[in-house]
């Protein structure tokens, strides 16, 4: 029987590294997209496929070729996307769409292009979202945002996407720790993800890869990663306006605000 096989996209990152490393330790046979894989190392059961996102035929081109090798997929996993830090009134229209364009519509143009194999396989359609799709967060107006559109994007195909024994989920880790330090801000904020240095109670890759795959196995349709997810989760689903206030407490006892 062949290994069942996962297409990642935001491969080369912290975050999709692990999961990667995750599934290929349980049999997967995993697919990476991102649009640099220099200094990547060839691993057992893993290929990796260069492309900006962004571009409609890059994007094609890629997924034609990933279902040329491999005409059956079972997971795919929408990893790819960048954050977004400083207030509203600094953030260009031209950092916003950027932020739009990476985290919302690449996504959702990937989702279609494997739309028909996932149903044939039965398969799943994993969206890794943020504490920020479902809740506010200080000077990530934009980055909160464009999550709060993908799970919006991704609770509605759940439904048309059932009649076909699809399954459709969606993981909202907190603070991941990838790139800490390792970048600063570009113009208009935007960051790869995991490299805010305003974060609180991080979580290693690894773990959160760990949570994830334990809650895609649960065929949890909702996966609060960590316990600042999970915590967030459930004080925002009790008082929306309860969570505001503590996180504007919390920012103000920081020192941010």
């Amino acid at each position: 029987m062949s290994a069942r096989v996962a297409v990642i996209s935001g491969g080369a990152g912290g975050l999709g590294r692990a999961l990667s490393a995750a599934l290929r330790a349980e049999g997967w046979h995993v697919v990476l997209l991102d649009l640099d894989f220099s200094g990547l190392a060839d691993a057992p059961d893993e290929e990796a496929f260069a492309c900006d996102l962004t571009d409609p035929l890059q994007l094609e081109r890629a997924c034609n070729d990933i279902l040329a090798r491999h005409p059956r997929i079972d997971l795919v996993i929408y990893n790819a996307g960048v954050t977004q830090i400083g207030a509203f009134s600094d953030l260009t229209e031209a950092a916003h769409r950027k932020v739009f364009e990476i985290n919302y519509f690449a996504a959702t143009a990937m989702a279609r292009h494997f739309l028909e194999p996932l149903r044939q396989s039965h398969g799943t359609h994993l969206a890794i979202s943020s504490v920020a799709g479902f809740s506010p967060l200080y000077h990530r107006t934009a980055y909160a945002a464009s999550k709060h559109a993908l799970e919006g994007f991704f609770k509605s195909l759940r439904s048309e996407e059932a009649p076909h024994h699809v399954r459709v989920q969606i993981a909202a880790p907190s603070f991941v720790a990838t790139n800490i330090g390792r970048e600063a801000p570009a113009s208009g904020g935007i960051a790869r993800p995991g490299s805010a240095p305003d974060g609180v109670d991080y979580m290693t890759p690894e773990n959160a890869a760990r949570e994830i795959l334990k809650g895609l196995k649960s065929s949890r349709p909702m996966i609060p990663v960590g316990r600042v997810a999970r915590l967030a989760w459930w004080i925002n689903s009790l008082s929306p306006r309860l969570f505001q206030r503590l996180m504007e407490r919390s920012i103000a006892n920081s020192g941010q605000g």
